[in-house]
C-alpha cells in the first residue's frame, strides 16, 4: 500500500463508499484510498424491520469488500488521529498517509455506556434496541413473547441516526399487539427528552392520530438515565416547564433503548471538529470551514439536517462535484449546495409508512405527486422492497 493518495477516504459506511464510487464513475477518476476497518457493511434502516419481525437481520449483511468500488485502494485500518496542517491521518497500525484531499465519513458513534447499567442489561430482562445488528434480533424476541404489561421506548437527547426510528419500532410493536388482541392490556409509553412529537408540524399532524390510535402514552421531557435489568426498571431525568428536574422511576416488561450518540472520539478530539465534536464544514458546500482540502458528509458531518441516508444521497454528489472543482480551479466559484434534504420513513404499522422529507427548514420536500403526510401502504412496499435495492445497486455502485 501506498503512503500518499490524491482523494483520501476515512470511513468506508454508506457515505464513504457512496463517494468513492461517484469519484471512480467520473471520465478520468482520481486515485482514491479509502480506509474503513469493517469486514462487513449493514443496511441499517431495515433494522427497524428486523426488530417488528418482518425479515431476519442476515438481510442488512454484506462483505465490505464486495462494495469497494473498482480502482479504490481499501485500507483495511482505523484512523485515531488527523494531521490536516500536513495533510495526513494516522492510523491505529501505525501508519502515516497522506493526502491532497481529504473526504471525512466515519458515521457516528454509539455511546451506550454513558446510560448507566444498558451494556450489562441488553439483550435479556425485556432490554433491546434496534440500534446494533448484535441486538436487534432481540427486539423481535421480547415483542413476540410479551404477554401485556409495560413496554417503553426511548430517544435520547442527542442526535441520533434517523431521529423517527425510535417511534417506528414502537408503531410496530404496538400494531403487533393489536393483532395479538394484547393491545388493550399493554401500556405503551414514549420516553423523549424533546417537546414535540416531531419536528415537522405537517407529519407531526398525522403521528398524533397513529399516538392516539394505539392508546399509547407520550411523554415529553423525559430522558433516560439509568437501566436496571434485574429490577426491570428505568430511571428517567425529567423536566418541568420551569425548568427543574427530577428523577422518576419506571418499571416495565419491555424497554426498548436507543443510545445516545455522538461523533466519534477520534473526531472530537481533531483539528477538524466544531465545538460539538462534529466535522466543521459548511452546511452547503461541505467545505471544511478552515481546511479547503477537506470535505465532510453523512452521520459525522456538523451539519443540522437529520441524519439519514437519503441525506446522504443529497450530500454525496455535493461533495463529488465541489472536490473536483476546487481541486481544478483552487475555489468553489460554482458550488453544488446541499439545502439539508433528509428522508424519514416513518412505518406506522404493518403495511402503513408516512413518507417524511424535508430540508434545513422543516419544510416538506416530497419527491412524490401526493400527499406523503398520509400512511399508505405503498410507501411501506417502497421501504421494505425498493429502498434496499436502490442502496446496494445504486447508491453504493455511485448511480443514484
Amino acid at each position: 500500500m501506498k503512503d500518499h493518495y490524491h482523494v483520501l477516504i476515512v470511513g468506508g459506511g454508506t457515505a464513504g463508499l457512496t463517494v468513492a464510487a461517484q469519484l471512480r464513475n467520473q471520465p478520468d477518476p482520481v486515485e482514491v484510498g479509502l480506509i474503513e476497518p469493517s469486514e462487513k457493511h449493514y443496511y441499517q434502516p431495515i433494522w427497524t424491520l428486523v426488530g417488528g419481525g418482518v425479515v431476519p437481520r442476515e438481510v442488512s449483511e454484506r462483505d465490505e469488500a464486495d462494495y469497494i468500488p473498482d480502482g479504490v485502494t481499501w485500507i483495511q485500518d482505523a484512523v485515531t488521529a488527523f494531521d490536516p496542517d500536513n495533510n495526513t491521518v494516522t492510523t491505529r497500525d501505525g501508519r502515516t498517509i497522506g493526502y491532497d484531499y481529504l473526504v471525512v465519513a466515519p458515521g457516528i458513534q454509539l455511546d451506550w455506556h454513558k446510560i448507566p447499567g444498558l451494556k450489562e442489561a441488553l439483550g435479556s430482562h425485556g432490554v433491546c434496541s434496534n440500534y446494533s445488528y448484535d441486538t436487534v434480533s432481540y427486539t423481535w424476541e421480547t415483542l413476540r413473547n410479551l404477554k401485556g404489561g409495560r413496554a417503553l421506548f426511548t430517544q435520547p437527547a442527542t442526535p441520533i441516526k434517523c431521529g423517527g426510528a425510535p417511534q417506528k419500532i414502537m408503531y410496530l410493536a404496538a400494531d403487533h399487539l393489536r393483532r395479538k388482541g394484547l393491545l388493550d392490556q399493554t401500556d405503551i409509553q414514549f420516553m423523549s427528552p424533546g417537546a414535540v412529537v416531531f419536528g415537522v408540524k405537517e407529519f407531526a399532524r398525522t403521528l398524533e392520530k397513529v399516538i392516539a390510535r394505539y392508546g399509547i402514552t407520550f411523554n415529553l421531557k423525559h430522558e433516560l438515565i439509568e437501566v436496571r435489568g434485574p429490577q426491570q426498571e428505568a430511571v428517567f431525568r425529567v423536566t418541568d416547564e420551569a425548568g427543574n428536574t427530577s428523577e422518576k422511576v419506571v418499571g416495565f416488561d419491555m424497554i426498548h433503548v436507543t443510545p445516545p450518540q455522538s461523533a466519534p472520539d477520534f473526531i472530537k478530539q481533531s483539528p477538524l471538529a466544531n465545538e460539538a465534536g462534529w466535522v466543521d464544514v459548511d452546511k452547503y458546500t461541505l467545505q471544511h470551514t478552515r481546511y479547503p482540502n477537506v470535505f465532510g458528509l453523512g452521520d459525522a458531518a456538523g451539519t443540522p439536517n437529520a441524519k439519514t441516508g437519503a441525506a446522504v444521497r443529497k450530500q454525496a454528489p455535493t461533495v463529488v462535484h465541489n472536490l473536483l472543482q476546487f481541486r481544478a480551479t483552487g475555489a468553489l466559484d460554482q458550488p453544488k449546495t446541499y439545502h439539508g434534504y433528509a428522508s424519514c420513513p416513518l412505518v406506522t404499522g404493518y403495511g402503513k409508512l408516512v413518507l417524511a422529507e424535508f430540508d434545513y427548514d422543516n419544510r416538506p420536500v416530497p419527491s412524490f405527486p401526493f400527499d406523503t403526510t398520509q400512511e399508505r401502504y405503498s410507501m411501506y412496499a417502497l421501504k421494505l422492497y425498493a429502498l434496499p435495492n436502490l442502496y446496494w445497486h445504486g447508491m453504493l455502485r455511485g448511480r443514484a
